[in-house]
């Protein structure tokens, strides 16, 4: 692994999870409670012996930055090992990063200074459980110029991927991003399913810069991994599929783009599901994040006469106060405070923010730092939701906006 270099993407604007995205990057979210949704890859880069690794950053990138700095400083750059930042520097050229190929073009002179043999491309907005490692012996096993990271998906749902058509060799023979047809390409793997491209891509190093320039040089290129590169390169290239192999140990496998408000929001509440699919307590892979020294969770009032907060298959993170308030089924980032009489349900309710007391709340997600006055109701009246500027999602959702957004 000493002689591969780990790119994650981090630049994108995250439109489609707005409100949540209006002051800080997609990555930088908040998730799971105490996590932000770049902590699972980066784990993940850790987990699988990654010790290089270069974050393409771009829209509001300074809370992602922070994050980064102060909980993923644990290399030496005496062994050449790093996590690091890089922002859009136009070294190459006066545009922002045109597309996924682009941002990788445009520090190319970074990519060629490591002198890495192999090159891994990662997304900082998926939530997953991978070996990178396995993924990189089998890209050497099989003397491939470029391996695909591919997922098997029913077939109904292939519209929204990109579609791996792969021969028995487990070569790539074939690239469709998100087809509209109804008639996608069977997986090798399983003929009742198709293989997606999962946005993991393992690359020498060489071939990786010249598809690079080659690309830059097209005037008609969107400048895509997916869209572009791939596809041109399957004739002239050992392109191959690694299926994806789930370190989650779960019956179904687990690969998430959380992208919009509702994938968001359903992965967040699964997990305070009695057998949540995805497991955030798996000593043998565990997620590493930065964590701000906060005082325990607290639960009060037990008085008589007074009702006493509760939280009921839920994540309550540090530093919450659950104040004579009631919580079921909700996720609790840290330095919450519920007050007395609240009724939150099926919610996401992001760090420090405060409930006022009587409000009662309904599949919400509350961002950072925000008071909601006493009395309010949430997720109960679409009309009145939509009148204060709420976001409701087709699956009824309510995304509250930042107090300043």
């Amino acid at each position: 692994m000493r002689n591969l270099l780990a790119i994650l993407l981090a630049g994108g604007a995250g439109e489609r999870l707005a409100p949540l995205t209006l002051n800080i990057a997609k990555p930088a979210v908040l998730f799971g409670g105490t996590y932000r949704i770049i902590d699972f890859t980066l784990s993940n880069c850790i987990n699988s012996g990654i010790r290089r690794v270069l974050i393409l950053t771009q829209y509001k990138a300074l809370e992602l930055t922070r994050h980064i700095r102060e909980g993923w400083n644990i290399f030496t750059g005496e062994l050449n090992e790093f996590i690091e930042v890089i922002p859009p520097m136009k070294r190459i050229h006066s545009d922002w990063y045109l597309g996924t190929a682009d941002a990788v073009y445009q520090n190319i002179e970074s990519v060629r200074g490591e002198n890495a043999e192999m090159t891994i491309i990662l997304y900082g907005d998926q939530i997953y459980k991978m070996d990178y490692h396995e993924m990189v012996r089998w890209h050497q096993r099989r003397h491939a110029d470029i391996t695909i990271a591919t997922i098997q998906i029913p077939l109904e749902e292939a519209g929204r991927f990109g579609i791996v058509e792969i021969d028995t060799s487990h070569r790539v023979i074939g690239f469709e991003e998100k087809p509209q047809h109804g008639h996608p390409a069977r997986s090798m793997f399983n003929p009742q399913m198709a293989s997606a491209s999962m946005g993991i891509y393992v690359f020498d190093t060489a071939v990786l810069c010249q598809a690079l320039l080659e690309d830059a040089e097209d005037a008609t290129s969107s400048h895509d991994f997916g869209r572009d590169i791939l596809p041109k390169w399957l004739a002239r290239a050992n392109v191959v599929a690694y299926d994806f192999r789930d370190l989650n140990r779960k019956t179904v496998r687990y690969w998430r783009d959380v992208g919009t408000l509702d994938a968001y929001y359903d992965a967040n509440m699964d997990l305070v599901s009695v057998n949540p699919e995805f497991n955030l307590y798996d000593k043998q892979w565990p997620i590493r994040t930065r964590l701000l020294q906060r005082p325990p969770a607290k639960f009060v009032f037990a008085h008589e006469g007074r009702r006493m907060g509760v939280a009921l298959d839920s994540i309550v993170s540090a530093g919450c106060i659950i104040s004579g308030g009631r919580v079921v089924h909700s996720v609790l980032s840290p330095g919450v405070r519920v007050n007395s009489y609240c009724e939150v349900e099926h919610s996401i309710l992001l760090s420090d923010c405060e409930i006022g007391r009587y409000s009662r709340l309904r599949n919400a997600i509350i961002p950072p730092g925000l008071l909601v006055p006493e009395n309010t109701l949430i997720g109960y009246d679409p009309e009145q939701d939509r009148a204060r500027g709420y976001t409701i999602t087709e699956n009824g959702v309510v995304a509250v906006p930042p107090a300043d957004g």
